[in-house]
């Protein structure tokens, strides 16, 4: 039960992530400035939410 738990709350992250990060882009925020936010590099960022 628990570790069904923390899957259900790491999709939600995941979910949330993805949802923040396309504003954040619609709003001209650079990979850079996303990867800072995010406590990853640029590249780490582009790979994860690039299209």
């Amino acid at each position: 039960m628990g570790l069904r738990a923390v899957g259900a709350l790491h999709r939600l992250a995941e979910q949330v992530e993805a949802a923040a990060v396309a504003r954040a882009r619609q709003q001209g925020w650079s990979w850079e400035q996303i990867g800072d936010a995010l406590g990853v590099s640029r590249q780490s960022a582009h790979a994860k939410h690039g299209k």
